[in-house]
């Protein structure tokens, strides 16, 4: 068998398991928001239907003007929104100061607070919820969007830190040291120098921050009594009943959920690539 023959065959072999891994990783979303416009029949039917011969609107506009536990669907989604997007704006923030920290200055206990680092991302949640709910019911914030926000940037920020630090100590530290000669002071260093080159990292860790305050169900569950106060996951789970589950709202609730992390991606990855771009052309 001649090289070009064997590279043929390679290519064509890659690029059959790229699109099964695809297939295999898009399957799920698909069939979730084709069973939304299913009706029930298809829903509850044994045969395999991949796609509603029949569509309908009925459990997407149950969900809408009905509800969900007697509060409209976009009181979860507006909570929602809210603690994701504080805990990424405040996550970023303390992420990327920490971060520059860890990378920039050596510091006694500087590697026992990485390790820490390590061991509070091991620590499961569920071991961390009565502790969280104490305290919070202590600070008075039991019941509140702020402490939920909180408790989210605390699970983020390990992730954040450690994703971030590797950023900050790529940059050569002798851009700094240039613009300080330049009589540039440290805050407008780090602001025009180190933060248009660290900003893809940065988005990229805002975008699992994103998806995990987004997606995070056992704190939002917990730590929220009053049901004005619940995100999205929460809502999802009330479809579930003793008669019986609501395919069809479980799947038009999760396919609205699934839309606002959607369009956050492409937006943000959008700016990732012109960040990647700029700290090219500034290095």
């Amino acid at each position: 068998m001649n090289p070009l023959t064997r590279r043929r065959i390679t290519n064509v072999a890659l690029n059959t398991a790229g699109i099964l891994v695809f297939l295999f990783a898009v399957f799920p979303v698909y069939w979730m928001v084709a069973t939304a416009f299913k009706s029930n029949n298809q829903i509850f039917t044994t045969d395999f239907i991949p796609f509603p011969t029949e569509p309908t609107l009925d459990h997407v506009s149950r969900v809408f003007d009905k509800g969900v536990a007697g509060n409209s669907i976009w009181v979860y989604l507006k909570n929602s929104v809210i603690v994701a997007v504080s805990a990424v704006v405040i996550g970023a923030v303390f992420s990327l100061l920490a971060a520059t920290a860890v990378a920039r200055f050596r510091f006694k206990g500087r590697v026992p607070f990485l390790i820490l680092l390590l061991v509070a991302q091991m620590v499961p949640a569920e071991a961390l919820l009565i502790p969280l709910f104490l305290n919070l019911q202590r600070l008075g914030l039991y019941d509140q969007l702020f402490g939920l926000i909180v408790v989210n940037v605390g699970m983020t920020l390990p992730f954040g830190i450690w994703m971030l630090r590797t950023f900050v100590a790529a940059v050569p530290k002798e851009l700094e040291e240039a613009a300080w000669i330049d009589g540039a002071s440290r805050f407008t260093t780090f602001w025009k120098v180190l933060f248009p080159l660290v900003a893809p990292g940065l988005v990229a860790t805002s975008i699992f921050s994103f998806i995990t305050t987004w997606n995070e169900f056992i704190y939002a569950f917990t730590l929220m009594k009053d049901s004005t106060s619940y995100t999205m996951p929460v809502a999802v789970q009330y479809f579930f009943g003793q008669r019986g589950t609501d395919w069809g709202g479980i799947m038009a609730t999760s396919t609205l959920m699934t839309i606002p992390v959607i369009g956050f991606f492409l937006l943000v990855q959008r700016r990732m690539v012109s960040g990647l771009v700029a700290g090219a052309v500034k290095g």
